[in-house]
């Protein structure tokens, strides 16, 4: 049994909270945040150092608003915590850095929360893809805005899922890329981008998001040689369009996806990383850092 810490009650923390509890294998044995939002059972800190000090913790999984990741992550690892950090690791490339230095030198496991390789939909469209060849690869990640999101824009909390997802998919690294962003409503950052890539191998993607539609869409369109693929990750279904005629008929498949809570099968996989070290599809510091680069550092056009 492996004892974790919670760092973070928020909207996502009450989920991480959730969760842990239902698995059990995992024994939450302290929580903590700045204010005692509720009633817990367990041991409560407002002190990230009173806690680490006072407790016999594995693992730590760290869900607090992104400028505190650095900060909060480097006090659990040099304390010589495993953790499982929220997306993305960092507000910027500098303190991702400066996390993975740390976690190298302690000799941590380190996962970083992007929980959309863990929908089974996206499972379900990697097992239908994985021998052929894909063309492109188009996202769509829109819905209103969420107050609750103040420390980062559109670009940082919701296209960093999207970038990690085309590179998921395809197993191909981004090597061209075009930003246009704008801000609409929101008080200090972009709520509006639109993100153009090149890939390996001659793969071209798009991903479209913002914070301005009345309704939450997720969805992902993959063209390959052989077929056309649709998925909604909201719904978890998949669609196959295949065998193109002349007189514009074509055959639709519905792929079978075994529902699940995304969450749930991501804190199984990290679960599975602290007791043996496989990974199974858990992103890495690295990877979220390729996502930051992209995002922050790539051509962007206001």
């Amino acid at each position: 049994m492996k004892k974790i810490a919670l760092i973070g009650l928020g909207s996502m923390g009450r989920n991480h909270y959730r969760i842990i509890k239902s698995i059990a294998s995992f024994k939450l044995v302290a929580i903590c945040d700045v204010v005692k939002n509720g009633d817990y059972e367990e041991p409560f800190y407002s002190s990230v150092d009173d806690m680490l000090e006072n407790e016999e913790i594995d693992a730590c999984v760290i869900v607090v608003p992104t400028f505190l990741h650095k900060e909060v992550a480097i006090k659990c690892l040099k304390q010589g915590k495993d953790i499982f950090i929220e997306k993305p690791v960092a507000s910027t490339v500098e303190e991702a850095h400066k996390i993975q230095k740390i976690a190298n030198k302690m000799n941590a496991k380190v996962a970083v929360g992007y929980i959309e390789r863990f929908n089974p939909v996206v499972a379900a469209l990697k097992e239908e893809i994985k021998d052929q060849e894909i063309y492109s690869i188009g996202i769509t990640r829109v819905g209103p805005f969420p107050p609750r999101i103040a420390d980062v824009g559109i670009l940082t909390d919701l296209s960093v899922h999207d970038i990690d997802l085309i590179r998921f998919i395809s197993q191909r690294e981004i090597v061209k890329t075009n930003i246009y962003r704008s801000r609409k409503i929101h008080n200090h950052h972009e709520d509006n981008a639109i993100l153009s890539f090149k890939l390996e191998h001659d793969i071209v993607a798009s991903v479209t998001t913002n914070w301005l539609t009345p309704f939450r869409e997720r969805t992902i369109e993959v063209a390959t040689k052989e077929s056309y693929f649709e998925a909604d990750l909201m719904a978890q279904d998949l669609t196959e369009f295949s065998e193109y005629q002349k007189n514009n008929s074509y055959v639709i498949r519905k792929c079978m996806v075994k529902k699940e809570e995304p969450l749930l099968r991501e804190q199984i996989a990290f679960l599975n990383y602290l007791k043996t070290g496989d990974r199974g599809g858990l992103s890495t510091i690295e990877d979220s850092i390729i996502t930051l680069e992209i995002s922050a550092k790539k051509r962007i056009i206001d």
